[in-house]
């Protein structure tokens, strides 16, 4: 799978989350302060690894900034983007499961290695659900996106 990286800093747990992904065969499309030379602030390194993920030619992407919320916060005004800021494995499923998420937003301040390691099993392990509420929800969110969203 390619998964597009962000992060505004060159931190310890960012770095590990590159070495996690290619450790499970994942190709890595770094950005931010993870790629020499690119523009490291949150909101615009969040939204380039957000966009591959809308173009198609990242399949997931994971953003990093210090909480998480602001790297969340760019990635969702990306079309086609449903970014979930996830601090342990139970909301990362969840994200997954019912909605659908198409990137990993992390808090580069309260990501553990264990953590980490914990969220990415469940994240890649999950699936989107087949209930049907769920995929109305989701279906909703898209119509959004597009600016026809029923009253």
């Amino acid at each position: 799978m390619r998964i597009s990286v962000s992060s505004d800093m060159d931190e310890p747990v960012a770095r590990l989350l590159v070495e996690e992904l290619r450790g499970r065969g994942h190709e890595v499309l770094a950005h931010g302060a993870l790629r020499p030379g690119a523009d490291p602030r949150w909101a615009v390194c969040s939204e380039r690894a957000a966009r591959e993920v809308a173009e198609g030619t990242a399949d997931q992407a994971v953003v990093c900034c210090w909480t998480g919320t602001g790297a969340s916060i760019a990635a969702n005004k990306v079309p086609g983007v449903r970014a979930a800021l996830c601090a342990d494995a139970y909301t990362a499923d969840g994200a997954r499961r019912w909605n659908d998420a198409n990137v990993l937003a992390l808090s580069l301040r309260l990501t553990s290695a264990p953590l980490l390691r914990e969220i990415l099993d469940a994240w890649f392990a999950g699936a989107p659900g087949e209930d049907a509420e769920d995929r109305e929800n989701v279906t909703h969110v898209e119509r959004l996106d597009r600016g026809r969203a029923a009253p």
